[in-house]
């Protein structure tokens, strides 16, 4: 039997997410091959840079530093921002950082949690940063605490559709009883549609079925076998 944290969530459609935290062994694993990636542009750009050579100029070991900060602070925060919450070592063991509320991360909180990284080091080998995600209730180490952040695990076939909304041009709900639908749960289904794309993966799907787990048996004449989004998208134009 495995052992998983879980947490759970309030989404503004009025449903619980529950979402499985990393734990501390894929995190490492994780930081452990994005930190070799890191390690093999710098030394990549120093080759190139030819600092190693006795004389090499002030100019290319200034660009070099510049470089090495870039790498080593910006790596992280781009992949996160730009790759939905994924450096490339979480998205090889299946992770993703994701606010606290379960929406990806933003510039800020990234930000942060990746400058705290010179604390959660300290004193070496990330003893401080390991120690927090022992102790505290959401697996969060100094710098997710301070960028209300969590690093969460992916489900399985979540990240491709994470990334690509379902389009439906023509929603078709023909001989679709939506009577019993009220307004007030059309309005919870369209916000969700709304806003889908700005959820992770997990979240999203897992919203997006209890929704139609909800909903599903006040419709008369929805056909069985079509994907909670589809049915959501079908409600809402039938809906009117």
């Amino acid at each position: 039997m495995e052992y998983e944290d879980r947490v759970r969530i309030s989404t503004p459609e009025g449903v619980d997410v529950e979402l499985t935290l990393a734990g501390i062994g894929s995190r490492f694993i994780a930081a452990i091959f994005d930190f070799a990636i890191e390690c093999a542009i710098i030394l990549a750009a120093g080759a190139l840079l030819g600092v190693t050579d006795s004389d090499a100029g002030g100019v290319s070991q200034a660009t070099f530093t510049v470089i090495f900060f870039l790498v080593f602070f910006g790596y992280d925060v781009l992949f996160e921002v730009r790759g939905h919450g994924r450096t490339l070592g979480k998205r090889w063991c299946g992770l993703r950082v994701v606010l606290a509320g379960g929406t990806p991360v933003t510039l800020v909180p990234s930000s942060i949690r990746n400058v705290l990284r010179l604390i959660d080091f300290l004193p070496a080998l990330y003893a401080i940063g390991m120690a927090s995600i022992f102790v505290t209730r959401q697996n969060q180490r100094l710098g997710d605490l301070a960028g209300g952040t969590l690093v969460v695990r992916d489900r399985p076939g979540g990240i491709r559709r994470a990334e690509a909304a379902p389009r439906f041009a023509r929603p078709v709900a023909d001989g679709w009883d939506v009577s019993a639908i009220s307004a007030q749960d059309i309005g919870t289904v369209r916000r969700f549609l709304d806003r889908r794309q700005t959820l992770a993966g997990g979240p999203r799907e897992e919203l997006a079925r209890e929704l139609e787990e909800r909903l599903r048996p006040l419709v008369a004449g929805a056909p069985e076998g079509i994907a909670p989004e589809e049915f959501l998208e079908r409600l809402s134009a039938a809906k009117k």
